[in-house]
């Protein structure tokens, strides 16, 4: 018989993950995929910064700019996104959207620089600290379908339980759930009719294909607090560095459900909560050049962040049927549910380095043109814990993921006090040999005010990215995946307004 309460071990929860709520090597490019940011100023021409000197978002950037700083400045930036989702499924759409107000960046910066007839080549430089928002996790997304999908989750743990001895199929993750609520049973004759003592094959009573549905809530975000310092030798090269403290908490909750039109099995409902906190810290080191006065190049290097990680998962599956007599056990089956413990774990995650370099040609005093590009390469990230086995989750980061190159380039014009911004940004796909495209798009403009002691800036970006997102997977003969597939567009609106002060 079944046991109403399932414990899943770590190790089973590891393997499953990748089909069920979040597999690690998720978490390894969610927590590495950080969009350039920035201060409205710096967003509104795009996000470049590696070049450009004298803004605060060289604290977190380039902390070479800082040894641009002649005077000191605190700046405060207030943020409101409104993130946009389309969802496709079986050639029906549906829409999600989700807002959330934040202050993504307060930054400090304390100048210190020398008289322009003090001896040697050190000018002087600043120091600055921030604090910002790098990742925004706030989304609500899903699919609802009225015709029936080409294959039921049950065949996932049909394909999932082959092999799997009864005695131990009940601590198999998800697919132990569905064998204690009866999805998937134990076949306990062989073809001559006689008892097989042990079984390992199952099959499922359940008849005919479901309407399916889904819901994903996601919330959290990714903090830094930096420390930096940028110094300034004979206005001509400028050299800083940096220390970042990052923390982040994330959290999503799924709820996958099925709905039968023939019996037994009336609805299936499996419901997935993970939790995910931690802290890490990284270094950043930065170079700017003026080989002449209207041209700035700027070079970075930000080492991988060091994470150290926790995690939460729970999962229950309930299902509800019509009083159906299952002759093999004896028993008649009304709603039965299954539940996991709460499963807590701790792992290391390392995501990969960047580099980065960028130029800016100033017009004048009347603007400027700027331009950035990085890489970095995804597939370097690395896992590791005491309480699972982190190899598959590291195999599957070497052969999904890939190396990408971004940029992003922008401009600003200048009249009297006022400036006027715009900018463009492309950060490539991650995902190896892939024919769908999940790079991203970043078109973004921006206006500010300067005055003596006091600057105001305002910056609208624009993001768009679509993914693709299974949830479950079942494999035909070629081992092609045949679950659901539903595609996810992105539109993403972030207003930032920026408010410093000089002293």
């Amino acid at each position: 018989m079944r046991s109403p309460i399932l414990v899943v071990t770590l190790v089973l929860v590891s393997i499953s993950s990748s089909f069920a709520q979040s597999g690690y090597f998720e978490d390894a490019y969610r927590f590495s995929h950080v969009l350039q940011p920035g201060s409205a100023r710096i967003m509104g021409v795009g996000g470049t910064q590696w070049s450009l000197g004298g803004d605060v978002s060289n604290v977190a950037g380039n902390p070479a700019g800082l040894g641009f700083f002649r005077s000191s400045e605190a700046s405060i930036t207030a943020g409101y996104t409104d993130w946009g989702v389309e969802t496709d499924y079986l050639n029906q759409s549906k829409n999600y959207n989700t807002t959330n107000f934040s202050l993504p960046n307060l930054s400090f910066v304390m100048a210190n620089p020398r008289s322009e007839f003090d001896r040697g080549s050190f000018k002087g430089g600043a120091f600055g600290i921030s604090i910002q928002r790098i990742a925004n996790f706030n989304t609500e997304y899903g699919y609802y379908a009225d015709t029936p999908g080409g294959t039921s989750i049950i065949d996932f743990y049909l394909q999932d339980a082959n092999g799997v001895p009864e005695t131990q199929i009940s601590s198999y993750g998800l697919t132990g759930l569905a064998y204690d609520t009866y999805q998937i049973n134990p076949i306990v004759f062989d073809e001559n009719g006689d008892p097989i003592a042990n079984p390992n094959t199952y099959d499922s009573f359940v008849l005919g294909l479901p309407f399916q549905d889904e819901n994903i809530t996601q919330e959290g975000s990714s903090s830094q607090i930096n420390f930096s310092y940028g110094a300034n030798f004979n206005y001509k090269l400028f050299i800083g560095g940096s220390v970042g403290i990052r923390t982040l908490d994330f959290s999503s909750r799924k709820i996958y459900n099925e709905e039968f039109p023939e019996d037994p099995l009336i609805s299936s409902s499996l419901q997935e909560n993970l939790f995910i906190s931690g802290s890490g810290i990284n270094l950043n080191l930065g170079v700017i050049y003026k080989p002449i006065d209207y041209l700035n190049l700027g070079f970075t290097f930000q080492s991988p962040t060091w994470y150290a990680l926790n995690d939460e998962y729970d999962a229950a599956i309930f299902t509800d049927y019509d009083n159906y007599y299952f002759e093999q056990e004896d028993v008649t089956l009304g709603q039965e549910d299954a539940f996991t413990d709460i499963i807590l774990s701790s792992y290391n995650l390392n995501t990969p380095l960047k580099i980065g370099g960028g130029a800016t040609v100033f017009l004048g005093k009347n603007g400027f043109l700027s331009a950035d590009v990085d890489w970095l390469d995804y597939s370097t990230a690395n896992l590791s814990s005491r309480d699972f086995d982190e190899g598959p989750d590291n195999m599957a980061i070497e052969q999904l993921y890939t190396s990408t190159i971004n940029f992003r380039f922008g401009g600003e014009y200048r009249f009297n006090n006022f400036r006027i911004r715009g900018g463009y940004g492309f950060y490539g796909d991650p995902i190896a040999n892939s024919d769908y495209d999940r790079s991203t798009q970043q078109i973004s403009g921006g206006v500010g005010v300067k005055l003596n002691k006091f600057n105001i800036d305002f910056a609208l970006v624009n993001q768009k990215f679509s993914t693709l997102y299974s949830s479950y997977q079942v494999l035909d003969g070629q081992g092609n995946n045949i679950g659901p597939v539903t595609e996810i567009n992105n539109n993403l609106i972030n207003g930032l307004l920026t408010v410093g002060f000089s002293f």
